[in-house]
C-alpha cells in the first residue's frame, strides 16, 4: 500500500482540522502516518486509523539543539518508512520537514501555509530579526517542495512579491474548509450575545475585542459577550492580569480551551474574530456553518468569508469604535441576526464545504 505521511505541529490540528482530508486520502488507497510533536490526546489520533509518531517539537522561538534534534529525528522517520508523499503545515514542519525530506533522499513533498504566522505580522525588533531568519529558510524549503499550498490569495501574492515562492508551484484553497455534517444551523440564544474564539494573542486583534465588549457593556448591560481561549505563554501573548481585568469587572466570561465547541457556538448570537491576519480563520467558518453572523478585520484570511452587509461586517484592525458601531446594529434590530446567519450558511456551504475543500486538495496533491 502506498504511504502518505503527515508533518503536524500540534495534535489537536490533526483531528480537528486534517481529520476528514485524513480519511480521504484513507479512502484513495494510502495508509496515513503521522508525526506528533506530544503525546496529548492519542485516543483522537487513534481513532483516525493511521499510525504515528511522536517526534518532540518546540512550536515556539529558536531553540537550535532542539530543532536541529527534530530534524535529524524527522529525517530518520522519513528514511524508516519511504512515504510516496509527505504534507507539512506551519513553519517547522514545512521547513525542517522539506530539509529532511531532502536529505532522505525523498521526493513528492508538499507544503501547506496555513497562515503567515507571528513573525510576518509583528513589528518587534525580535519578530524583524526572526523574520529575516524565516523568509531564507522558506525559500530553502519551497524550493524543496513540489507545490506550496495557500489558503488565501494575499498571502500567496505577498509570497510571490518577495520572491520567496514561484507562482507556478502556488495553488489557493479555500481554507481547511469545515463539516457540515458536524457543524449545522443552531437556534439563537434570547440574550443578544457575541463570541471570540482564539488563542489569547495581541496579534489575534483579543484586545479589539475586549475594548469594545467595554463599550457595548456600559451602553447594554444585559448583552452577553464571551471569549474562549487558552492564555499563552510566548512573546506575542496578553498578560493574564491584563485580560483577567476584563474579567472580573463582568465584561466578558472567559472559558478555556475545549473539544466541545459547538456549545459555545450555540450560545452565541453574533461571532468576532479581530484577527492582524489569518489564513482562513478556521473558527469563522465554524460559526458560518453554525448559520451566525460574522464581525471580522480586513485584513488577508479574514476578509475571505465576508459578504459586506451580507452575512456580516469587515471593520478596520484596532478600529474599537467601528467594531462597536457594528455590534450595536445587532443589538438594536435583532432580525439582522437570522437574515445574515442564513446568509452565513448559505455562503459557507457554497464556499467552505469540507468536502468540496479536500476534493481540490487530493487534486493538487495528486492522489
Amino acid at each position: 500500500m502506498k504511504k502518505f505521511l503527515i508533518i503536524s505541529p500540534k495534535n489537536r490540528t490533526v483531528y480537528n482540522f486534517r481529520g476528514d482530508l485524513i480519511k480521504e486520502i484513507q479512502k484513495n488507497g494510502y495508509d496515513v502516518f503521522v508525526t506528533l510533536p506530544n503525546g496529548d490526546n492519542l485516543d483522537k489520533i487513534k481513532e483516525l486509523n493511521l499510525k504515528y509518531e511522536i517526534i518532540p517539537l518546540t512550536k515556539h522561538g529558536l531553540n537550535f539543539f532542539e530543532d536541529i534534534k527534530y530534524l535529524f529525528k524527522l529525517s530518520s522517520f522519513i528514511k524508516e518508512i519511504k512515504p510516496d508523499k509527505i504534507l507539512a503545515y506551519t513553519v517547522k514542519p514545512i521547513i525542517y520537514g522539506s530539509i529532511a525530506n531532502k536529505i532522505s533522499n525523498g521526493n513528492n513533498f508538499y507544503s501547506m501555509m496555513t497562515g503567515s504566522g507571528y513573525v510576518f505580522i509583528s513589528k518587534s525588533f525580535k519578530a524583524k530579526m526572526l523574520n529575516f531568519i524565516v523568509k531564507n529558510l522558506y525559500r530553502i524549503a519551497f524550493s524543496f517542495s513540489k507545490k506550496i499550498i495557500f489558503f488565501n490569495i494575499d498571502d500567496l501574492n505577498d509570497f510571490v512579491n518577495k520572491k520567496i515562492v514561484s507562482k507556478e508551484k502556488s495553488f489557493v484553497v479555500n481554507g481547511s474548509g469545515v463539516n457540515l455534517d458536524k457543524f449545522y444551523p443552531l437556534p439563537y440564544p434570547e440574550k443578544v450575545t457575541f463570541f471570540m474564539l482564539s488563542r489569547l494573542l495581541k496579534s489575534k486583534g483579543v484586545m479589539q475585542y475586549l475594548k469594545a465588549c467595554e463599550k457595548i457593556k456600559k451602553k447594554y448591560p444585559n448583552v452577553r459577550c464571551i471569549l474562549l481561549g487558552k492564555i499563552e505563554d510566548m512573546p506575542d501573548a496578553i498578560p493574564e492580569e491584563e485580560i483577567m481585568s476584563y474579567i472580573n469587572s463582568n465584561i466578558v466570561e472567559l472559558f478555556g480551551e475545549t473539544d466541545n465547541v459547538l456549545e459555545y457556538y450555540k450560545q452565541c448570537s453574533v461571532y468576532v474574530l479581530t484577527s492582524y491576519r489569518e489564513g482562513i480563520p478556521r473558527t469563522v467558518l465554524e460559526a458560518m456553518a453554525c448559520a451566525r453572523p460574522i464581525i471580522v478585520t480586513d485584513v488577508p484570511g479574514c476578509r475571505e468569508t465576508v459578504i459586506e452587509n451580507y452575512n456580516g461586517f469587515l471593520v478596520k484592525l484596532n478600529d474599537v469604535d467601528k467594531l462597536v458601531e457594528k455590534m450595536e446594529l445587532f443589538i438594536k434590530d435583532n432580525n439582522y441576526i437570522e437574515i445574515f446567519g442564513r446568509n452565513s450558511y448559505n455562503l459557507c456551504k457554497e464556499k467552505f464545504d469540507v468536502k468540496k475543500v479536500n476534493e481540490k486538495l487530493i487534486e493538487i496533491l495528486g492522489i
